[in-house]
């Protein structure tokens, strides 16, 4: 019985950590429709992205785009570099790099 206790107090300090690993792909954005639709035409062709709870927008020099700006500069025919994690078989944007500036 006090092996048995022993097991317990040891299992209860055990803990687990998750990583996720955040992948980017480049490409033209070829289908947008904010917050339903972000497709990207890559080398290998169309890849059809999901977003995720939080999606930041950003230039080539590092600068947040505000919701106004987001508005009017993510437009179809634009060069995008996605950051994304992979959740099953989905790409879920976390960040889109854009090169205007």
């Amino acid at each position: 019985m006090l092996a048995l206790i022993a097991s317990a107090a040891i299992a209860a300090d055990v803990t687990e950590t998750t990583t996720t690993k955040t992948t980017t792909s480049t490409g033209t954005l070829s289908e947008y429709e904010p917050t339903k639709t972000f497709i990207v035409k890559e080398k290998a062709g169309p890849v059809t992205y999901r977003y995720g709870k939080t999606v930041t927008y950003v230039t080539k020099k590092g600068k947040t785009l505000k919701e106004d700006e987001v508005r009017t500069r993510i437009k179809v025919g634009i060069p995008v570099s996605v950051h994304y994690i992979t959740e099953g078989e989905n790409r879920v944007i976390n960040r889109v790099e854009i090169d205007d500036d």
